[in-house]
């Protein structure tokens, strides 16, 4: 500090001009087998790539014994703080530490997808790209790392669904068929239950945005979607990051504008005075065994956007067919 001189006993400065991650003891590097994450969080972070040897080491190592606390950790740095936490998850591949932790992201290589739709090549590649595009809109969202994770394992159900149909490539019903997978993926990392909950409920939705955007689809379709998730707002902000390519000349990207006019909507809807279970009372009738349906009946009227006095109404007269 007093002189200004830089004692660089590792060739540090070098390799960081140079983009290079280096480890510094090749005899204690595998003392914490967490070094071969942090070596892929770091290098996703600040954009290294790691040395051939470094990388040897890290893919040396065994990391079955690691806490999951330990592994959220540098998989949270990775995903909140890299511009592309791709490179995160393209290290451990490349170093033949994917499997260990990210086992269903694994499977995910080689899957293929309908060129048409997907003409960026497998599972794995399409998972890669829509995982950047949501770091990118990570901070208009309202849970950052429930909202990545659901970008990454969003596709998982096509590792179960995909095949060959009249030459086409399919994956029908993969949005839920996969959910048995992102559920194992997220217990055998994800500690928050809230966050758990976020991916699992928007998970099955993920196709809804951008297929009603390009249908043009009427409101009380798009606001039973919304209606559904636990997050609307973010379901939009992951259509533009999943949004879908055509090849040739039918390119399509989502109608982002079309979703948030409909969010829009839809809030105003919610936020209107609507029919409750004290209306119910209010007109003489006593909660029992039909009082839920009779509610969620005037939920479906709320979301196709009939007003409270109508409404009610409706559900009175539903209510008189019952007795």
């Amino acid at each position: 500090l007093l002189t200004g001189e830089i004692i660089d006993l590792f060739g540090g400065r070098k390799d960081l001009e140079a983009g290079i991650l280096r480890h510094v003891s090749a005899a204690h590097f595998g003392e914490d087998p967490l070094r071969a994450l942090r070596a892929a969080q770091f290098a996703a972070r600040f954009r290294l790539r790691l040395a051939v040897e470094t990388a040897a080491l890290c893919g040396s190592i065994d990391l079955s014994a690691l806490s999951p606390e330990r592994v959220q950790e540098e998989l949270k740095k990775a995903l909140l703080k890299a511009e592309r936490p791709s490179v995160f998850f393209e290290v451990l591949r490349d170093t033949g530490q994917l499997r260990t932790w990210f086992p269903e992201l694994a499977d995910c290589i080689g899957i293929p997808q309908d060129p048409h739709y997907h003409p960026e090549g497998d599972v794995w590649t399409h998972t890669m790209q829509v995982l950047d595009r949501g770091a990118a809109l990570r901070g208009e969202v309202r849970d950052p790392y429930a909202f990545l994770l659901f970008c990454l394992t969003h596709d998982l159900g096509k590792i179960v669904c995909t095949e060959l149909r009249s030459g086409r490539i399919h994956a029908y019903g993969h949005e839920s068929a996969g959910l048995p997978l992102i559920e194992r993926f997220l217990r055998r990392i994800v500690r928050e239950k809230a966050v758990r909950e976020y991916v699992l409920n928007m998970a099955p939705l993920h196709m809804k945005p951008n297929v009603t955007a390009y249908a043009k689809a009427p409101l009380r379709s798009t606001n039973r979607m919304f209606d559904a998730a636990c997050a609307p707002k973010d379901l939009v902000y992951f259509a533009m990051a999943d949004r879908p390519v055509f090849s040739g000349e039918e390119a399509f990207s989502g109608d982002p504008d079309f979703l948030f006019e409909r969010l829009r909507q839809y809030e105003e809807i919610m936020a209107k005075p609507h029919v409750s279970g004290a209306d119910l009372v209010a007109a003489g009738l006593t909660p029992g065994p039909r009082f839920s349906e009779l509610l969620e009946y005037a939920h479906k009227l709320r979301l196709a956007g009939i007003e409270r006095e109508t409404a009610l109404k409706q559900v009175l007269a539903e209510a008189r067919k019952g007795h």
